[in-house]
C-alpha cells in the first residue's frame, strides 16, 4: 500500500473518519490496543479530533 493510498474511514473496526485512520496507521497504530493509555495525546496528530478519541475511547471500553 502506497502512503498515499485510501485507508477509508475504519479503525480497527471504528469509524473514525478518513483523516484520523491515515494519522492513527501513519503514527504506527494499527489496533485500539495499539493505542496509548492517554487518549488525549492523540489530539496531537493532524487528522485526529476529538470525536474520533471519543469514538475510540468507547471503543477500548466495549
Amino acid at each position: 500500500m502506497t502512503e498515499s493510498a485510501d485507508r477509508g474511514s475504519v479503525f480497527d473496526g471504528v469509524r473514525v473518519g478518513r483523516p484520523a485512520t491515515g494519522a492513527l496507521i501513519d503514527a504506527g497504530y494499527r489496533t485500539v490496543a495499539d493505542l496509548p493509555a492517554d487518549l488525549d495525546t492523540l489530539l496531537a496528530l493532524h487528522g485526529v479530533g476529538s470525536k474520533a478519541v471519543r469514538l475510540l475511547r468507547q471503543a477500548q471500553v466495549d
